[in-house]
């Protein structure tokens, strides 16, 4: 099937970028920044990202779709500037829905490197920065190695979680235009139980299946190799 390379490289450009980079480095940027913060400003900010993760799949695509629409919140924005409107569903599709699913799962990654962040002793810190490391040098040499564990359960669970994403997408764009923005899992669907093609459509379950499974054993292999196992 000539769509198989063209669905693929869309389930890998969704991958990366909303699941493995996006959702990663926001959880991380946001559990960083909370550290230390008073009780208050954490409890506003845990439940403002957790209110994402906990919206349904089709609110959240309802939102976002309003949100790109022609006379959306979003070319009403850029107007202010100028920006002529922008068909961002039909013209950026990929980006918009990559947006959406960082949005919404963003607040896991951010609950699990905030619960590791905060084991980490400020001693530690405050040693290194007697030392004389400044804060990229306590990020590579304390940080990151202290949350390694964490680090690796969350990327398994985000890429599986990213990989099988499902209804924001097709609540959002169908799939389309075309097939731009059409995954593994939605081509599964589309095979499954709209052409009726069950055995496709089983074949295409079990390429994502193996694809999860290879993904983890890289994640396990480079964590057990950093540790020098």
């Amino acid at each position: 099937d000539p769509k198989l390379l063209t669905v693929l490289k869309n389930t890998m450009v969704f991958l990366v970028f909303s699941g493995i980079i996006g959702q990663q480095c926001l959880g991380f940027l946001l559990a960083s920044l909370m550290r230390g913060k008073n009780r208050l400003v954490r409890k506003f900010v845990g439940f403002t990202v957790v209110a994402g993760w906990i919206t349904p799949e089709v609110i959240a695509a309802f939102m976002f779709s309003s949100f790109f629409a022609d006379a959306g919140s979003l070319n009403k924005i850029t107007g202010i500037f100028g920006i002529s409107p922008v068909s961002w569903l039909f013209t950026f599709p990929m980006a918009c829905v990559v947006i959406a699913n960082i949005w919404k799962g963003s607040a896991y990654s951010m609950m699990m490197f905030q619960a590791s962040l905060d084991n980490i002793s400020d001693d530690i810190v405050e040693a290194a920065k007697i030392d004389g490391a400044n804060g990229f040098q306590i990020l590579l040499r304390i940080t990151l190695p202290m949350i390694k564990s964490t680090m690796a359960t969350t990327f398994v669970i985000v890429t599986l979680s990213t990989l099988g994403a499902f209804g924001l997408v097709f609540a959002m764009t169908g799939g389309g235009p075309a097939i731009m923005t059409t995954t593994l899992s939605i081509f599964m669907y589309q095979k499954a139980f709209i052409a009726y093609q069950i055995g496709y459509g089983m074949a295409i379950a079990l390429f994502i299946l193996a694809i999860g499974i290879l993904l983890s054993l890289v994640y396990i292999r480079l964590i057990r190799a950093n540790d020098g196992n």
